[in-house]
């Protein structure tokens, strides 16, 4: 028999439990970081709004391209995007985290993606030399960055004129980044805001780097 006491009992214990999710929420976001790679089971669940047909609708990924993925964690989005620009094209897909990175390569390895090329790197500081990309894409990512301005600026700098870049956001996440938030952080890296589409919780949205107006 349930009694009174229990039933207040476990509803006291499920309000701490929510106060405790919350607490934890607003410390990770004061303190961005990347999902652990102990905690991956996270990243491979279902995201049906911010889905990866959806994500190649607003991408556009052509055969032959080359485009960056920041953060691809295991790669949920990874083959999809690889798929679209193959046979000639390629993905590089850049993790701060050595394990995921580990962890990537060996699943696109067990599904024959080889036009993807696995790399340790941060996206605060990437790796390549200007305008190496036609597109670059991050879904559920930028929060996680210290300095995003300074991500933003390093995207823009490794894109080349006319280059697209897609950023992908969904609650619950606890570094959810607002559309408006993001837009103004993209144009003031020198991005031209295209559009977005999804719902307000979760969405992706497309810029571009302007094309050059260095004369002839």
């Amino acid at each position: 028999m349930v009694t009174r006491r229990t039933v207040r009992s476990l509803a006291l214990a499920g309000v701490l439990a929510a106060l405790a999710g919350v607490a934890y929420a607003l410390r990770w976001r004061r303190n961005p970081s990347p999902c652990p790679y102990s905690q991956r089971v996270w990243i491979d669940l279902p995201r049906p709004v911010i889905s990866r047909s959806r994500l190649c609708e607003v991408l556009e990924p052509q055969p032959g391209e080359r485009i960056l993925e920041l953060g691809p964690g295991t790669g949920y989005y990874t083959g999809a995007v690889a798929g679209a620009v193959a046979p000639s094209g390629a993905v590089h897909a850049v993790d701060v985290q050595r394990p995921m990175v580990t962890d990537l390569r060996s699943r696109l390895r067990e599904r024959g993606h080889d036009a993807v090329a696995p790399v340790r790197g941060d996206g605060q500081a990437l790796p390549y030399p200007d305008d190496s990309f036609d597109a670059a894409y991050l879904v559920l990512v930028l929060g996680e960055i210290p300095d995003q301005e300074r991500t933003l600026a390093e995207l823009e700098r490794v894109l080349k004129p006319g280059g697209r870049l897609v950023v992908g956001e969904s609650l619950p996440d606890p570094h959810f980044v607002t559309r408006e938030t993001l837009r103004a952080r993209l144009e003031r890296a020198g991005f031209r805001f295209e559009d977005d589409v999804g719902m307000c919780g979760s969405y992706f949205a497309r810029a571009s780097v302007p094309p050059s107006t260095t004369a002839d």
